[in-house]
C-alpha cells in the first residue's frame, strides 16, 4: 500500500517498529559484550533495582517487561545461578515466586548501566531536541497507559493445547 493510502498513524506505528527494533539489537549487544546479559536479563536486573527492597513477584515482573511466564522463569534461573538474584516463595502466598536481587546482581547492574544509558543516548536521544524528547515522552506516555489499562498478560487465561 502506498504510503500516501495508509490510514493516519499507520506510518508511526511502522517507524516505532522499526526504532525499537534497532534500539533493541544496540543494547543487547552493549549488555551482552559489557556483562554477558541478554537483554531481558537485564530487564529483569533493572526491575528488581527500582523495587524499593530489591524484590518483585515473578508475575509482576513479566508482566512490567511483557516477557511469557516460562520464558521469564528460564532467564532467572540463569541470573539465579550467576548469583545475580535469589527466587523462593512469596510470604503469604506460597503459589507466587519472588525474586530478589542479590549484592552480585546489583553490581553488574551497576557496572553495565553507564554503558546501556550511553548507546541510549547515542542511538536514541542524541537526534532528539529536547522539545522533541518531551513531546515524544508524553505521547509514548499516552500510548503506554492506554494499553496498560488493559488486564496485564498474567491476567489471561493460556491457550488449551
Amino acid at each position: 500500500m502506498p504510503a500516501s493510502d495508509q490510514p493516519p498513524g499507520i506510518a508511526a506505528y511502522f517507524a516505532l517498529l522499526e526504532v525499537s527494533a534497532l534500539l533493541h539489537h544496540e543494547v543487547e549487544r552493549q549488555v551482552r559484550e559489557e556483562a554477558g546479559l541478554t537483554f531481558v536479563q537485564f530487564q529483569i536486573l533493572a526491575s528488581l533495582s527500582e523495587s524499593p527492597d530489591g524484590s518483585r513477584r515473578m508475575t509482576d515482573i513479566a508482566d512490567q517487561i511483557v516477557h511469557s511466564r516460562s520464558g521469564l522463569t528460564y532467564q532467572a534461573q540463569k541470573l539465579e545461578e550467576a548469583g545475580y538474584l535469589t527466587r523462593g516463595p512469596a510470604p503469604g502466598d506460597e503459589r507466587s515466586t519472588v525474586a530478589a536481587l542479590t549484592a552480585a546482581g546489583r553490581d553488574v547492574l551497576e557496572s553495565v548501566l553507564p554503558g546501556h544509558l550511553g548507546v541510549v543516548g547515542e542511538v536514541f536521544l542524541d537526534p532528539l531536541a529536547p522539545d522533541d524528547a518531551t513531546e515524544l515522552t508524553r505521547v509514548l506516555n499516552l500510548v503506554r497507559a492506554h494499553m496498560r489499562s488493559r488486564p496485564p498478560r498474567s491476567a489471561t487465561r493460556r491457550a488449551r493445547r
